[in-house]
């Protein structure tokens, strides 16, 4: 259910109708799937809400709304009226770049890289591009969450670009995954564009602010294992710190 200022966003169209377009509130009660043309809304009574909506929202609507539901011209507006979701997180990770690319970018073992994953499945590869399932551990009402991404890796510019196949709850999810050298290490960046769909059980906002916490919380565990990754390979002799680009991890 669509919700704006603590409010169903049906309510507030229906609210409109009624007080400016002359809906008869009662008709509309018992026939909530009719269209608007079918609950008598004519073409001035289209323009009004037309006016109303982008007063209120900075939204406009097509002039096919006469067909659409009350319901469904509320999730019209909701989806107009919420931005789509852009996250940018980063961290410094004191390791030289071909290790942080190296690690991160060995999907097969982000289970041991992240905290969030309980299992990884590679389904296909095709020279850097890898196409997986992954299933999170189960939130607090027992759902384990599961979904098939794609990611293709630059080595060269040290970028990589990924997507959602099936993107669940998701209208689309995009990352793209940056690598730079800097004072400090290596600066790791992500960046997700997004947005939701209606039957989504949050809006694009309440995502963005989720994913924003979520990441704060994995970047800080990922540069503490990547740290201790890269210290044990000094140790070790190990030459992986090498400057030229080399592939990623697994892929």
């Amino acid at each position: 259910m669509t919700v704006t200022h603590g409010r169903p966003m049906t309510a507030e169209i229906t609210d409109i109708l009624v007080a400016h377009c002359g809906l008869d509130a009662d008709a509309a009660a018992r026939a909530p799937a009719a269209s608007l043309e079918e609950l008598g809304m004519d073409s001035l009574a289209l323009l009004e809400l037309s006016a109303v909506v982008a007063d209120r929202w900075q939204v406009s609507i097509p002039e096919q709304a006469g067909q659409l539901s009350i319901p469904a011209v509320a999730d019209l507006v909701a989806r107009r009226a919420d931005p789509p979701g852009h996250t940018e997180n980063s961290i410094v990770i004191d390791a030289p770049l071909p290790v942080v690319w190296e690690v991160t970018n060995d999907v097969a073992n982000w289970t041991e890289l992240f905290t969030e994953y309980a299992v990884v499945e590679i389904l296909q590869r095709d020279g850097h591009t890898v196409r997986f399932r992954l299933t999170m551990y189960p939130d607090e009402n027992g759902v384990s969450w599961s979904w098939v991404s794609e990611r293709t890796a630059d080595p060269v510019s040290r970028q990589v670009r990924a997507h959602r196949v099936e993107t669940g709850p998701f209208e689309y999810m995009r990352i793209h995954w940056r690598y730079t050298e800097e004072a400090g290490g290596t600066r790791m960046a992500w960046t997700q564009d997004f947005a939701m769909k209606p039957t989504a059980p949050v809006d694009n906002a309440a995502m963005t602010e989720r994913i924003n916490t979520n990441s704060v919380i994995q970047l800080t565990v990922i540069k503490d294992r990547v740290e201790r990754i890269a210290r044990h390979r000094a140790e070790q002799g190990d030459p992986t710190d090498r400057d030229e680009p080399t592939e990623a991890g697994d892929e």
